[in-house]
Parts: structure tokens; C-alpha cells; sequence
């Protein structure tokens, strides 16, 4: 897959004072500054002050939410706020506002670079920006930023949850590229070796670099803010999010809209993306216990529910959200019971490639470990979240996107049993 043009990349102690060089080497006179209350108080006013003395232009567009949440509200904002059409952006921030201040880059045809406030996300780099679109989290196309440029002075500074956040977000490219594995396999998605190892050895890094990042040094910092520049880069090259986002995600986005729902504060994408990879490192630990003989005996005394029943729990799940997600469900959902035998047979016939996908998640003690080693909790009910929304996740969170991972294989072999894996 031919990769996309990278963006310039600046990591380190003072990087967000040679932003300031690097406009001025585009020749730009004019930009928006793009940030939270927070964000403006971190980075934003740094900044401004050094662009304005450099005779740069500056507007700014500070959102005052305590609870940002980037939807068609925000993205409205600033549509109507940058009028003119001419000032590069500067999104000064950490995912939401990356988020929002991306997909209207690409909308309106602009650039935007990046000054990243903590190392909470990997979608600095990506090209499709999550947005909740009548409390739905879809995920659209956007751009990369032209730059990055990720000061550690900055970072180090960043509260202790978000730069957790931002080890679970990378933590889970074990079991997300284990998924897209599974998925080519046997869904017949498209997929990018390179690209796999690319985001492995990302994650990898952080492993390595645990014990400095959950104590926010710098240099475990920079490495981390390394790796989930280059997440969002494997993405941007894989044209999706297939090489950073799996199951775990799922989980994750369910709680989101669960919490969206019923208006209660949001959690860091990234606290509950780490704690859905820890059920997702029990999936693929139970999937990789199994013989061939033991796939095919749970295949054959697990009858798939029918697309009615399906339907109905979609239905009663997911409320007004439920035609989308039956719509994005529809090639699982329409398949006939010679499909399914099909598929079974492909399960079976892969079997042992299976199991070598799995070998390569770290089982569930494993990932405990390190969860614990950056801080960031394994616990849903850390979260916030209760027991019934956490076992509807654990049930239903597979319906959200076409993806076929270790959780729709476990609910082939175990149906609703599958949940076992329950932190």
C-alpha cells in the first residue's frame, strides 16, 4: 500500500518554540489557534505570543465545554468562527480537538498542524477523525496534520490520567492488529503486513519504556508520543483505523455512547480502550487454549441465532441508534446458514493460524501488569461504569463497525458465554 505524504515531526524539549520557524518557513502570516480553556492555558497562550512576535496574525477559537465532546456542535463552531478561509490552523490540544480541527481542515481544503498538550491519543497522525454524529461515534475521513510538534517540557506536565490514557491507547495494537489479522483471514479485509509491524513495533516501545511513562519522565514520554504519532501514521497509510482499533475499541466506543446517552461526564478514550484490552487479551488467551478438535466441538454445540434474533437485540440494545448500527452490521447480519457453514469451515481449516494470531497478544496477567505499570486502570468499574452497562458491552459492543475480531469468533464458539473473560 503506498504510504501518504508524512507529516514534519518535532519531539522534544522545546519543540513548540521551533513551531514558530516552521510557519515562517511556510510563509504563512495568518493562523487559528484552535484549543480548550485548558489546552489555552497549557500551550495555547505560548503559543500565540510566540507567533505574534514573529509578526504572525493570530485568531483563536477556545472552546469553554468542560466536557469537550468533538460532534456537530463544536465542528459548527468553528466552521462559522474561521470564516475567511485563509489562516492555517493550530490545533493546540490532545484528541478532541485534534479531532475536530482535522475534519474541518478537510472539509475546507486547509492545512493544519498539530501542537499535541498530552500524550493521551494516537490520532495526531491519523486521517479519519472520530465524531459523535446524533450519539452515534462514527468515524469519517479527515487529514493529517502537515506538522507535529510535540514539546516534552509540555507533555511531562500533562495530567497523570491522560498520559495513562495514552499508554492504553497504544497497549492495544496487540490485540487491534491480531483482529485485523483475523479479519483478512477470514472476512477477507484488506490488510498491510508492513503496516502491522509497524504499529507492533510502536506498541512494543511502550512496552519497553513502561516503568518511565507511568512515572512521566521525559524521555518515556517522548517515546510514547513517538509511538502514537506513528499509530495515527499506520492508519493514515492503511487509508483506516483496522491497524490501531479492534474489539477493545468497541468496548470502548459502547461505553462512550452509553455515557452520551445519559449524560454523564465522558472518560478518556484511552482509560477504557486499556480496560477493553484486557477482555480482549482474554479472548485470544481462551482462543489459543483450544485444539482443533476442541474450535470444532464448540462450533458444532453453538447454533448461530438467526438474523431476526439479531436484529431484535440490536433493536433493544442500541434504542434510536439501532438502524445505523443494523445498517453497518448488514453483511454479518444477511448471512444465510450455508454462509455460516462456510465460514465455520474456514475457522476450522485456519485453526492452527488462529492460534499463532493469538500467540501474539499478551495474555490477560500480562497486560494487567502493565496496566497497572502506567498507571491506567484495568477495572471498568474505575471508570465509573456499572455492572449492567459493563456486561452489555461485553455482549453487544461487537454490533458497533463491520469487523470481524476475537470477539465475534468467540461468539461463534461460546455465544454468550464468551464474556468469561470479564475483568
Amino acid at each position: 500500500m503506498k504510504s501518504l505524504k508524512k507529516p514534519t515531526v518535532d519531539i522534544g524539549p522545546g519543540a513548540s518554540s521551533r513551531f514558530v520557524d516552521y510557519i515562517g518557513r511556510l510563509d504563512r502570516r495568518s493562523i487559528r489557534i484552535v484549543a480548550d480553556s485548558n489546552t489555552w492555558a497549557a500551550a495555547g497562550e505560548r503559543v500565540a505570543s510566540a507567533a505574534k512576535a514573529a509578526g504572525i496574525e493570530v485568531a483563536a477559537t477556545i472552546y469553554g465545554e468542560e466536557q469537550l465532546v468533538a460532534d456537530a456542535r463544536s465542528v459548527l463552531k468553528l466552521l462559522i468562527e474561521e470564516e475567511d478561509g485563509k489562516r492555517l490552523f493550530v490545533a493546540v490540544g490532545s484528541g478532541t480537538i485534534t479531532d475536530i480541527v482535522r475534519f474541518v481542515a478537510q472539509r475546507t481544503g486547509r492545512d493544519f498542524v498539530s501542537v499535541p498538550t498530552a500524550p493521551s491519543v494516537d490520532a495526531y497522525g491519523s486521517v479519519v477523525a472520530p465524531l459523535v454524529v446524533d450519539r452515534v461515534k462514527r468515524t469519517v475521513g479527515a487529514s493529517a496534520p502537515a506538522a507535529i510538534f510535540a514539546d516534552t517540557d509540555i507533555l511531562s506536565r500533562a495530567p497523570r490520567p491522560m498520559i495513562a490514557a495514552g499508554f492504553g491507547d497504544m497497549l492495544c495494537k496487540f490485540s487491534a492488529v491480531a483482529d485485523w489479522r483475523l479479519g483478512a483471514l477470514l472476512w477477507g479485509e484488506s490488510y498491510d503486513e508492513e503496516i502491522a509491524r509497524r504499529a507492533l513495533a510502536a506498541a512494543s516501545s511502550c512496552v519497553e519504556a513502561v516503568e518511565s511513562i507511568g512515572r512521566a519522565r521525559p524521555e518515556g514520554l517522548a517515546v510514547l508520543m513517538a509511538a502514537l504519532v506513528e499509530s495515527g501514521l499506520c492508519m493514515a497509510d492503511a487509508g483506516n483505523s483496522r491497524p490501531a482499533s479492534g474489539a477493545e475499541h468497541q468496548y470502548s466506543h459502547f461505553w462512550e455512547m452509553r455515557l452520551l446517552r445519559e449524560g454523564r461526564p465522558p472518560v478518556l478514550h484511552g482509560l477504557k480502550v486499556g480496560v477493553g484490552t484486557l477482555v480482549a487479551a482474554g479472548l485470544w488467551e481462551r482462543l489459543r487454549s483450544l485444539s482443533r478438535e476442541d474450535a470444532a466441538r464448540a462450533l458444532a454445540s453453538c447454533p448461530p441465532r438467526s438474523p431476526e434474533e439479531e436484529r431484535g437485540i440490536i433493536r433493544a440494545v442500541f434504542g434510536g441508534e439501532a438502524a445505523e448500527i443494523e445498517a453497518g452490521q448488514e453483511r454479518f447480519l444477511s448471512m444465510t446458514a450455508e454462509a455460516r457453514r462456510e465460514l465455520g469451515a474456514r475457522i476450522l481449516g485456519d485453526w492452527e493460524r488462529i492460534r499463532d494470531i493469538a500467540r501474539g497478544v499478551p495474555d490477560a496477567a500480562e497486560t494487567a501488569r502493565l496496566l497497572a505499570a502506567a498507571r491506567c486502570p484495568a477495572d471498568p468499574r474505575e471508570l465509573g461504569l456499572g455492572d449492567e452497562e459493563i456486561d452489555l458491552a461485553l455482549r453487544h459492543a461487537h454490533y458497533l463497525r463491520d469487523r470481524f475480531t476475537a470477539r465475534k469468533l468467540s461468539l461463534m464458539l461460546f455465544g454468550d458465554a464468551a464474556p468469561s473473560s470479564r475483568p
